[in-house]
């Protein structure tokens, strides 16, 4: 509860690029109260790290959920710098397990408008919970032009470490067209060239969903100018929508893994929940739980 009450309070300093915060009598920014189911370390797979003087995370767990820095973070807080980008109040909002309606008034003292023009990053907590809970299944969370939003440490261990990814190259379509390395721009999994033909046809069905979004508008012309597969495969009217395969992972420390890929829809954001899962007792399950005990660790 201090985390939020103190951010909402910096985002509605009057004077700040932005914010729009009303003010009191005395000069003061008046924000929305704030309620009192605040996150905990332990809520979101954090260690308790010591006794803690108020309940709630402290300002570094803030910025480790929310993949920023330290640093950033503390002068977001202090009212210092210029307002964050949409991107970031995002991941600040998954951090702090904001509502739809706290995620909203966030984005109002940002100086953002509620309803983007393009595909919604906002990750719904039930999602954020389920992905947390699977420990023994590879997640990630893809908006609507299949930029990466969540993952759980399985999926980082089993593809990359999203997190020292700078944003725009978290997008998988992009990865996959324009990776210099045709062995790894699918991470290693098996039936890339199917990916491609359900890639271009994704992205042209999201570009008709979302025609004022300039992320998206951008993301179709790089990979048109940079990309002459991309270029080929545009033209075509296919749209595929798979959603239970079968796929081999070529991971580089421990082999071939081949796993089930399940796809779940999420409506109302329009995103997907992507999932890597392995029969218990199987060699692929065994691998799994291998990579969910070494994590990011180099195995020798």
């Amino acid at each position: 509860m201090r985390r939020r009450r103190r951010l909402w309070q910096a985002l509605a300093v009057p004077g700040r690029a932005g914010a729009s915060g009303r003010c009191s009598k005395h000069g003061q920014a008046r924000t929305r109260p704030v309620p009192a189911a605040a996150p905990r370390a332990a809520d979101a797979g954090l260690p308790a790290a010591g006794p803690r003087r108020t309940p709630g995370l402290r300002r570094e767990e803030v910025a480790q959920l929310a993949h920023i820095s330290t640093q950033y973070y503390t002068r977001l807080e202090q009212a210092r710098g210029p307002h964050p980008s949409r991107h970031v109040l995002a991941a600040l909002g998954r951090a702090l397990r904001l509502n739809d309606a706290e995620r909203d008034h966030l984005y109002t003292l940002g100086g953002q408008l509620a309803e983007p023009p393009g595909p919604s990053a906002d990750v719904p907590d039930r999602i954020m919970d389920l992905i947390e809970r699977l420990p023994d299944t590879a997640a990630i969370v893809l908006d609507a032009k299949y930029d990466v939003l969540a993952w759980n440490p399985l999926a980082a261990a089993l593809l990359e470490d999203f997190s020292g990814r700078p944003r725009r190259e978290r997008n998988m379509i992009r990865r996959y067209f324009l990776h210099p390395d045709a062995s790894r721009r699918h991470y290693g999994l098996s039936g890339g060239g199917d990916f491609g033909v359900f890639a271009a046809g994704h992205l042209r069905a999201a570009a008709a969903r979302y025609p004022n979004d300039p992320a998206t508008q951008g993301l179709i012309r790089e990979l048109l100018r940079e990309s002459p597969e991309f270029a080929a495969l545009w033209p075509s009217p296919e749209v595929s929508d798979e959603r239970h395969l079968t796929k081999t992972v070529d991971h580089p420390q421990i082999g071939p893994i081949t796993l089930t890929c399940d796809i779940l829809v999420v409506p109302e954001r329009d995103q997907h929940v992507v999932l890597f899962t392995a029969d218990a007792g199987t060699p692929a399950h065994d691998a799994l739980r291998l990579l969910a005990v070494v994590g990011l660790q180099q195995l020798g």
